[in-house]
């Protein structure tokens, strides 16, 4: 049973008289900042010089510093730039900032795990991962609540790392929703797996094909749009709020029976079967680094999948339906 830790469970005295560097004022960067500081954390940020980021970081009250000056100065250095760029910005501006017990802090598990970055012994390594975007991590926060996050701890050279990753969700207001205890190697595989076979490759796929499946069968690109795209979003709201069974409840008999009996017909055990080679293939370290090989070329067959998507009918009938119904400009 995976431990989960609650507002109760957890102090922030193990990082009250220690300065964490957020480096990175992007998305999460802004967001884990603006909550840290507003629980009575001493931040400041680090990023390249004269950038947007340095001018909204300062408009916003932050002291910011070159990435190399804000991880001198800290305790902790929480690095919120993405993966990619992390393994160079590592080398580059952070590893000759560490000292002894210094704590190195991430979002994700990539660059840990699969060996991109390899801290040296003498530093605690962690991870605090917000399961939101930022700008809900910063929303909720407000509100006087907080989005759940996977904690972890990789290397624990002080003894205390636990005590420090667990202050930050706190901090993040993520202790208020529930915090789980994971490890950076499932944190890192369950997020791959879950992004390609449905958080992102899997619901994209299946609208996609629904759609030109539909279009195929002469109904018209409009209708085709709203039953296999537009749709889809009323009923994943419906399954976030309450679970498959409020969404059940929701829809019509019709919808329950059509959904409930065809359904394991379109997804199916070749399916499955799909999804268990996709696992594997995040689990060897293959996809990694394929990953890895496809970003240091300069991204060509990423660029010409996002084309594809960009220029495919269900986008320019979408972006046309959207507008006359005032969601996009």
């Amino acid at each position: 049973m995976l431990r989960v830790y609650r507002d109760e469970d957890v102090s922030l005295e193990p990082l009250k008289d220690r300065l964490i560097a957020v480096i990175g004022y992007g998305s999460q960067g802004r967001a884990q900042a603006l909550n840290f500081r507003d629980s009575g954390l001493k931040v400041v940020v680090g990023v390249r010089p004269e950038g947007g980021s340095w001018k909204l970081a300062s408009s916003d009250g932050f002291d910011v510093y070159p990435i190399s000056e804000a991880c001198r100065r800290a305790d902790v250095i929480h690095i919120l730039i993405p993966d990619m760029v992390q393994p160079q910005v590592y080398v580059e501006y952070i590893e000759g900032c560490l000292e002894p017990g210094k704590t190195l802090g991430f979002a994700h598990g990539f660059n840990i795990h699969f060996k991109q970055i390899v801290p040296p012994d003498y530093v605690d390594v962690v991870m605090v991962a917000p399961k939101a975007p930022g700008p809900k991590v910063r929303e909720l926060y407000v509100k006087g609540f907080g989005v759940p996050a996977l904690v972890a701890v990789y290397q624990d050279y002080t003894g205390e790392a636990w005590s420090k990753v667990l202050a930050m969700a706190k901090a993040l207001g993520c202790t208020r929703a529930g915090v789980i205890e994971t490890t950076f190697r499932d944190e890192t595989e369950s997020d791959l797996i879950g992004e390609q076979t449905v958080l992102v490759g899997g619901i994209l796929e299946l609208i996609k094909n629904g759609f030109e499946v539909l279009v195929e069968a002469g109904y018209p690109e409009e209708l085709a749009y709203f039953e296999a795209c537009n749709e889809a979003k009323l009923i994943i709201d419906l399954i976030y709020e309450g679970g498959f069974t409020k969404m059940l409840r929701s829809v019509s008999d019709t919808a329950k029976h059509g959904g409930l009996t065809v359904g394991p017909k379109i997804i199916d055990q070749n399916v499955r079967e799909n999804m268990r080679r996709a696992v594997e293939y995040v689990k060897s370290g293959r996809y990694a680094e394929e990953w890895i090989r496809e970003y240091k070329a300069g991204m060509p067959n990423l660029r010409k999948l996002l084309s594809e998507i960009e220029n495919h009918p269900i986008e320019i009938v979408g972006r046309r339906l959207r507008k006359l119904s005032g969601l996009e400009e």
